[in-house]
């Protein structure tokens, strides 16, 4: 795995740099009242889709943060494969988004943190393409506070 330096920084692995980037969208999502969930879509190493949750703007259950960056990469790309890509996304994609993540043939799924109670693994992990690799829990921490303290403050 490469590691990427910036000036006087210690030096970070791509998975820690793009989850970076997704979370920039899940904040972007909290500033929106959205759930905080982001998602990128990268293709070597530049960021052709990203996406937040807007299920509440658009009043659309599907809106998620991983099917508004599928679409924004497929539309870049100019087909609807993303074999040579990778999603990141800050929270493990429920069954829907993992079932598109399978017709768009994605190349890797990475996820910040794990979603027990809706997370597609929870249910069966077959459903995402057979050649798709998944890694899980880059930043989960992060990426789980967001999400809790979201909720938290709905209460």
């Amino acid at each position: 795995m490469r590691y990427v330096t910036f000036g006087d920084e210690p030096a970070i692995s791509p998975d820690d740099f793009f989850m970076n980037e997704a979370l920039k969208e899940a904040r972007q999502a909290l500033a929106e009242d959205e759930i905080p969930i982001g998602a990128v879509v990268v293709c070597q190493g530049k960021i052709i889709g990203k996406g937040h949750n807007l299920t509440e703007r658009l009043n659309d259950v599907s809106a998620h943060a991983e099917m508004q960056a599928l679409t924004a990469a497929a539309n870049f790309m100019g087909g609807k494969y993303l074999k040579d890509c990778t999603l990141y996304v800050t929270l493990e994609p429920c069954v829907m988004c993992a079932g598109a993540s399978y017709w768009f043939q994605i190349g890797r799924i990475v996820f910040g943190a794990y979603d027990t109670r809706l997370g597609f693994g929870r249910l069966n992990q077959k459903i995402t393409h057979p050649k798709t690799i998944i890694t899980g829990g880059i930043r989960e921490n992060e990426c789980s506070q967001l999400v809790k303290d979201f909720f938290k403050s709905k209460r």
